[in-house]
């Protein structure tokens, strides 16, 4: 089974260096590291990869995710997440080469979650405050935005059971951080907090998130999620 577009041997032939730094600071190093479980990482990992539509590294990523236990059924859950908060486009990158995974390993799509599933649910307290918020800051300006917000993901999306909501919310930060839109952090990452991700996970995954979509935009979130964390503890 193909695991990887590319091999070390392809990297050396280009920059010895860079081959150097993958497996001292990323496989070695990275990887090993306590903050996150290695489960966690991959599930940062293929959303920062989906996000950014970057298919060279999706091959081998979603295999590594599969092999440190993220299922086939949260992994296809992430690419439908991520394409409300990456694009649609973006998403079916992603279908592309999952595809190729699935056939390789044999999952077919009756063991993937369905496609109108009981939902979760909702927490009408919770609901009405982000509904509120939503509709101050945009009502006047998209009712359909709004609207959609609403109806598509906090009454449908965020509620389907294939993806526990501390993992969802997990993958949407890491988006998020890896795409450069500090502004929606605040909410999310309080929202993962909620849903049970620590502090010294939330901090972790700005080191992840540097490795694949590059020190600026880790820094750039950093401000924000100091934030955060601060007004939690306190």
């Amino acid at each position: 089974m193909s695991r990887s577009k590319l091999t070390m041997e392809d990297v050396r032939a280009v920059s010895p260096a860079l081959e150097k730094y993958t497996l001292d600071k990323i496989v070695n190093g990275l990887w090993k590291r306590p903050d996150l479980s290695s489960r966690d990482r991959s599930i940062v990992t293929v959303s920062v990869l989906i996000a950014r539509a970057q298919t060279i590294g999706m091959l081998h990523y979603f295999n590594h995710a599969l092999d440190t236990g993220v299922t086939p059924g949260e992994l296809s859950e992430i690419v439908t997440h991520l394409a409300f908060y990456a694009g649609w486009s973006n998403a079916f990158f992603a279908v592309q080469v999952l595809r190729e995974v699935f056939a390789e390993r044999g999952i077919t799509a009756e063991l993937l979650p369905e496609a109108e599933p009981v939902l979760l649910p909702l927490d009408e307290a919770a609901e009405e405050r982000r509904a509120g918020i939503v509709e101050q800051s945009a009502g006047a300006v998209s009712p359909g935005l709004v609207h959609y917000t609403a109806d598509a993901l906090f009454h449908d999306l965020w509620l389907r059971p294939g993806l526990a909501p501390r993992d969802r919310s997990l993958a949407t930060i890491s988006a998020l951080i890896a795409t450069g839109n500090v502004a929606q952090i605040t909410f999310h990452l309080n929202k993962a907090m909620d849903n049970g991700l620590t502090s010294v996970e939330g901090g972790e995954v700005l080191t992840q998130v540097a490795f694949y979509a590059g020190w600026p935009n880790a820094f750039s979130a950093v401000p924000i999620v100091k934030d955060v964390l601060a007004k939690r503890a306190a």
